[in-house]
């Protein structure tokens, strides 16, 4: 018996297709990315850039994020360029490798590539950041050593005191192993030390920055108890037992879709410990602009004469040359696309967050993803895209755009203010603590309340975690 089955599918056009590509990239990606079509597409050219003169720059000393921000009243305007202010392109003189000017050497990319680091390297290396006890240090490292190559501890913390010296005493409680776990949870990427797919999924999902409340917790539920009917594909199933609308659950699925399932084989890939900023944030003048970080990439543009010759020899629109010529076309513009996109949500981000620059983190307002859409016209989709892997220089220092989205947390006063902001006041609370007397979550959350901000103890654990900071009982000094 057939069966004819009507199913609507998007398909983006190849050049649509090469510009969501581009725009996802990093930076380090995407030269990369340039670089290569340069060497293989004949109808393309590099752009040979004349070297600035340092006085044509509007900073021709240290750059501001290679020192301390100077204290200035706040900004009014934010804009990419102020209109008095001279072209120029930024050259960062701090820790990252100078922009490369085209003088006729050849790039090598290899100065961006530290030497690479194992899991359980990274994790003890992170480990090293925390004040922390031997014997609390001893068994965190126990639980990092135990970990598998996808990023579990499969082994039950009940068996991992039979690999413990009888010399340790004295033997540690249920409480001890489930404190070191969390801080190793804690650690790097998130999903680290989950003991199931269940954990590592909410551990991710519980770190994610930009989620609305909504539907941050919509997904945590599919995840805790209807892991099983989204691996299955049964949307009808969830609806039902979620009550939810069809909207809200197409996003926490493939929210939930997108995580990673297997968080330590990202350290098979052996990614690159340096990155590439894609724009410069500093101060002209009284106003806060962004400037596009180009000279550290290389510029593409169509090989004019090659594409006259073309023309003129009248071959098939279907050759193999022809599809090159458009290829190179698409690149060059979808380059554009991707530096001026950047660029905007960039502006925005800049714009939006003018306390932050001023006063630092304490001052970061809430912000999402959707208000950057918004504001720019764009799909929400696009904006992701163009704040993962992207970084600022700025004068308090480099920052993926990622860090400046907060979800929003009311306070008594009836305000709001941004989860990053409470994790800046319980980072100064700890570090005002009495060693002796640390303080305890429940107790850090009476402060904050104290302050007008209300939240639950297990809300004060997790932007703690967040933080990188030990639980009371590890902070400890004995």
């Amino acid at each position: 018996m057939q069966e004819l089955r009507l199913r609507q599918q998007m398909t983006l056009a190849p050049r649509l297709q090469q510009s969501v590509k581009l725009l996802q990239m990093s930076a380090l990606e995407f030269t990369t990315a340039v670089e290569l079509a340069l060497a293989s597409n004949p109808f393309l050219e590099e752009v040979q850039e004349q070297a600035a003169d340092p006085a044509d720059r509007p900073d021709s000393g240290p750059h501001p994020a290679a020192g301390p921000a100077a204290a200035q009243a706040p900004a009014t305007t934010s804009s990419a360029a102020a209109e008095d202010a001279p072209p120029a392109t930024p050259e960062y003189a701090g820790d990252y490798p100078a922009p490369a000017r085209h003088d006729g050497d050849d790039r090598d990319l290899s100065q961006w590539v530290s030497a690479p680091v194992s899991m359980r390297e990274k994790l003890s290396l992170d480990l090293g950041n925390y004040r922390l006890g031997p014997r609390d240090r001893l068994l965190a490292e126990f639980i990092i050593d135990a970990l598998d190559e996808d990023g579990y501890l499969r082994t039950p913390l009940a068996s991992l005191c039979d690999t413990l010296s009888p010399d340790f005493v004295p033997p540690p409680a249920d409480s001890e192993w489930l404190a070191a776990l969390r801080l190793v949870q804690q650690l790097d990427a998130p999903g680290l030390g989950a003991r199931d797919l269940q954990e590592c999924l909410a551990l991710q999902l519980e770190a994610a920055p930009g989620l609305s409340s909504s539907l941050r917790t919509l997904a945590l539920r599919i995840v805790r108890e209807q892991l099983d009917r989204l691996a299955k594909n049964d949307s009808a199933g969830l609806r039902r037992v979620l009550d939810c609308a069809e909207d809200a659950l197409r996003d926490a699925c493939a929210l939930i879709r997108g995580l990673d399932p297997k968080p330590g084989r990202r350290y098979d890939a052996q990614a690159p410990a340096y990155v590439v900023p894609d724009v410069f944030v500093d101060k002209w003048r009284s106003r806060w602009r962004v400037l596009p970080n180009r000279g550290a990439m290389p510029q593409a543009r169509l090989h004019q004469l090659y594409a006259d010759l073309f023309r003129r020899a009248r071959l098939d629109d279907r050759s193999p040359m022809a599809q090159e010529l458009q290829e190179a076309r698409w690149l060059v513009r979808n380059v554009e696309q991707r530096y001026s996109t950047i660029q905007r949500v960039a502006e925005a981000i800049v714009k939006r967050q003018q306390t932050f620059f001023e006063y630092g983190e304490v001052a970061l307002r809430p912000l999402m993803l959707k208000e950057v859409a918004d504001d720019l016209d764009m799909h929400e989709s696009t904006v992701s895209r163009a704040t993962v892997g992207k970084y600022m220089v700025t004068p308090r220092g480099v920052f993926e755009f990622r860090h400046f989205f907060s979800r929003e947390l009311p306070t008594d006063s009836g305000g709001t203010c941004s989860a990053a902001a409470v994790r800046a006041l319980i980072k100064e609370l700890i570090e005002a603590e009495d060693p002796a007397m640390p303080l305890s979550d429940v107790a850090l959350a009476q402060q904050l309340a104290a302050n007008g901000i209300v939240l639950a103890r297990r809300t004060v654990s997790k932007y703690r975690g967040q933080l990188r900071l030990p639980p009371a009982e590890l902070r400890r000094e004995h």
